[in-house]
């Protein structure tokens, strides 16, 4: 992570603490980060040196336009004009590094072949929250790679709760 990144980050939790949408706004630039790094094309498009840099934000606004609040869309464009959306995933990396530090809390991602209901999302942040002793924040990445169950990571720890894994341990024991 660049010295950059860290100072966008820092600018990233000004705004958003300023804003009063600090848990908000963190998760939807979660997720916006992780649809641009999966996407090639659109990650591209976003840092194309040859589109005007007015064209390349309105691409963000279109995209994000009802999907993600104002501050959102806002931050993201910055990061787009200023040439910089390949930082994106790290920039947020560390800012929820930071919200998480500042609060003692930790950050779960979650992945999950489907999204998970407030009821779900409420009883695992609970049953985490008594595993790890720490607030927790879970964040939700719907990945259809995972086939059945859930894979979370808080940190370096990761928790294989998949159909994979288990069938893969049920192998292992015959």
């Amino acid at each position: 992570m660049t010295d950059r990144s860290d100072m966008y980050a820092d600018a990233f939790l000004s705004v958003i603490q300023a804003e009063g949408s600090v848990n908000e706004v963190s998760d939807e630039l979660f997720r916006i980060s992780r649809v641009i790094e999966g996407n090639d094309e659109l990650r591209q498009a976003l840092s194309d040196p040859h589109l005007p840099a007015a064209r390349r934000q309105q691409i963000v606004e279109d995209l994000l336009e009802a999907k993600a609040s104002a501050t959102t869309v806002g931050l993201v464009s910055m990061v787009v004009v200023a040439g910089r959306i390949k930082d994106l995933p790290g920039i947020v990396d560390r800012l929820l590094a930071l919200t998480a530090s500042r609060t003692n809390r930790s950050i779960a991602e979650v992945r999950s072949a489907v999204a998970l209901t407030d009821d779900q999302k409420q009883r695992l942040t609970e049953a985490l929250k008594a595993s790890t002793g720490r607030d927790v924040d879970v964040v939700v990445v719907v990945d259809p790679a995972v086939m059945g169950g859930i894979v979370t990571q808080i940190g370096d720890t990761v928790i294989d709760g998949t159909v994979r894994s288990r069938l893969a341990q049920l192998r292992e024991s015959f």
